[in-house]
């Protein structure tokens, strides 16, 4: 069985905030390989990437050549690494290699901004996740204004800023701000996709269907290959009546992200109501493999026994 690791999990292993791996999500610059019951989940080969993330950014590179170290690194790395593997992940700044970890490394520039061991992520997974209370977590604040300057640190752009206050606003229930925030946030960063997405969401949660429909046009625009906006515009369409549209967005969102279990879901049912019932039973196993404890687990089981 593939080990997964929450956002929560991932926070504390790396010791970086919630909303910065949610806002890594939701930009596209770091993923979860996996999605089941609308949460997301790292595997390992995740962490590896996350690990790289941090110590690259932290050395002083900026998010454009961190995300172009990354392409290499998912390029370089073997597939299904394990926490076991005797691999170093080692890069000047500009290149990224991955070689075993007995071997020597010599950086061109001869400047090494970032070396660490594979095996040294499951020490600290070791050390960290064994400390975990099996207790509810702690609600969140209920007031916006109570987000902590150590949340919004003082470097980050302001439509970051905005963006994470908006997060924190849903999180407590606060709609109306978060859409504020949301709508400032955008003003200053039209090109932010994940705001975009977010801002969708909140309209489509109050029936608004056209006007979330266009937020989530303008996120695929800067973003096409951001599946939460694809994935929530494919069930809005259904829901606009457009049903062959929303297979077609609901198909390129498993074909480019095949961990997101929920696309799966509503891609089976929504291939069965018009007849495709061999793809549907596709579709619904692959829910059931990725998430088949979840509340909808028993739906599928049930279609696919009276299919």
């Amino acid at each position: 069985m593939i080990e997964l690791y929450s956002v929560k999990d991932v926070s504390k292993i790396f010791g970086q905030s919630e909303s910065r791996l949610r806002y890594w999500i939701q930009s596209g610059f770091l993923w979860p390989s996996v999605r089941r019951g609308g949460q997301y989940f790292y595997t390992f080969e995740d962490l590896i990437t996350i690990r790289t993330a941090v110590e690259l950014l932290e050395s002083g590179l900026s998010v454009q050549k961190v995300r172009k170290a990354l392409v290499m690194l998912r390029k370089e790395l073997p597939e299904g690494v394990q926490p076991s593997a005797r691999l170093r992940i080692c890069s000047d700044g500009t290149n990224i290699v991955v070689i075993q970890d007995d071997m020597a490394y010599e950086a061109e520039s001869k400047q090494l901004v970032m070396a660490f061991a594979v095996s040294s992520i499951k020490t600290q997974i070791a050390e960290i996740l064994p400390l975990r209370p099996d207790t509810v977590e702690p609600a969140v604040p209920q007031l916006v204004e109570e987000l902590s300057d150590q949340t919004l640190r003082q470097d980050l752009p302001s439509a970051y800023q905005l963006f994470l206050h908006a997060c924190t606003a849903e999180e407590n229930g606060a709609y109306e701000t978060a859409e504020r925030y949301l709508r400032q946030c955008i003003g200053l960063e039209d090109s932010m996709a994940a705001a975009h997405t977010n801002l969708g969401n909140l309209l489509h949660r109050q029936g608004r269907l056209e006007e979330a429909k266009q937020e989530y046009d303008q996120a695929l625009l800067h973003e096409p290959e951001q599946p939460e906006a694809r994935y929530n515009l494919g069930n809005l369409l259904d829901e606009l009546g457009n049903r062959e549209m929303a297979i077609a967005e609901l198909r390129h969102v498993c074909s480019r992200s095949p961990g997101f279990a929920d696309a799966h879901y509503n891609l089976g049912v929504m291939l069965a109501e018009v007849g495709g019932e061999a793809q549907a039973q596709e579709h619904l196993n692959t829910y059931l493999r990725l998430d088949g404890k979840s509340k909808w687990a028993d739906e599928a089981r049930r279609f696919l026994a009276n299919a």
